[in-house]
């Protein structure tokens, strides 16, 4: 008898129940790696069982052994990898990192045909083992990607999510909060639309304790606002770029953010974030595009869209973005 047989007496005839709270990691670049310590190092507990997905075999093999050397201090203590896609089998929730990196200077959208082809690999393998997921597109430009996943997986719009702006609105709170001495979670206000360039910062709906800040400054956020709050918007859309110019690629603030959207799925939260879903036929957008609105996210995944009141001008920054958006992908091939 071995040691294990002498020491464990083995009760139940049938197999064990497996995983009931998976969640996949699809590339393990700086993203995927910051989106799954992130992911495991939550409170909450999120899944008991966390898969990692890479084509670069000896990166992925040292990336899941360093976290698994450290499995005694976490919660989830199944940490498996393989570049087969059988292993993602049976997940609730697969996050998609994988793909090309933006390089210093380069618009996120100029890197769409590369991921697409990319896309067009990593989408059928998730679908292929894991047909009832969530699927959740981080890969940049995540608006469109999300488009292209929802495409490849024919996958209901429910279960096809991009991080989208979901940072872009933590990075607003974050300098709003540094203008006004306040912890961002006491700061509220939205950027919707394009996770990017053409991102729309909602002021009107900018408020502290229910305190409209436009009610206070009319002209903020316009041109003839003194305290120049246009400035913070700037920073929200120059954030990305500052970053990669400074560090060669951002990695820990879109981890948490990726984190705190899975949270919202496992624990069926029905919390509110600005995600990329599909917005054709809302506020004047007429094209089959995908961009953040404020959606509520559950264990069905995206369950509902809040109906924002934009001002005109908001509106038609949100269409403009739309339309940026669309003449990029009415040329990919898919």
């Amino acid at each position: 008898m071995s040691t294990k047989e002498k020491l464990i007496g083995h009760v139940m005839k049938e197999e064990p129940v497996g995983s009931r709270n998976k969640v996949t990691v699809v590339g393990v670049g700086m993203v995927g790696m910051a989106s799954a310590i992130s992911i495991l190092l939550k409170l909450s507990d999120l899944c008991d069982c966390l898969a990692l997905v890479d084509v670069m075999e000896d990166k992925l093999k040292g990336e899941a052994m360093d976290l698994q050397h450290g499995s005694l201090f976490l919660k989830t203590h199944k940490i498996v990898a393989d570049k087969d896609y059988s292993v993602t089998a049976n997940s609730k929730v697969v996050v998609v990192t994988a793909g090309a990196r933006q390089q210093e200077g380069e618009s996120r959208l100029n890197l769409v045909q590369r991921n697409v082809n990319i896309f067009k690999f990593i989408i059928p393998n998730i679908v292929k083992y894991s047909p009832n997921c969530i699927l959740m597109v981080v890969s940049n430009p995540v608006d469109i990607l999300t488009y292209v996943a929802w495409k490849l997986s024919g996958f209901p719009r429910n279960r096809v999510i991009g991080s989208g702006t979901n940072l872009d609105s933590a990075r607003f709170r974050h300098l709003m909060g540094e203008k006004l001495h306040l912890h961002p979670s006491s700061c509220h206000g939205w950027i919707i639309g394009e996770h990017g360039d053409s991102s729309v910062p909602v002021w009107s709906g900018v408020n502290v304790a229910g305190v409209s800040l436009q009610g206070l400054n009319p002209n903020m956020g316009g041109d003839g606002d003194s305290e120049n709050w246009k400035a913070v918007h700037k920073m929200v859309v120059d954030g990305a770029y500052e970053v990669i110019k400074l560090k060669g690629y951002t990695s820990w603030a879109i981890g948490m953010s990726v984190a705190d959207l899975v949270e919202s799925i496992m624990k069926n939260m029905h919390k509110v974030h600005p995600v990329s879903t599909l917005v054709q036929g809302m506020h004047g957008v007429k094209d089959e595009v995908f961009l953040s609105v404020p959606c509520v996210l559950g264990n069905s995944g995206l369950t509902d869209v809040i109906h924002m009141t934009l001002k005109p001008d908001e509106e038609k920054q949100l269409v403009k973005s739309a339309e940026t958006l669309w003449g990029v992908q009415k040329e990919l091939t898919l």
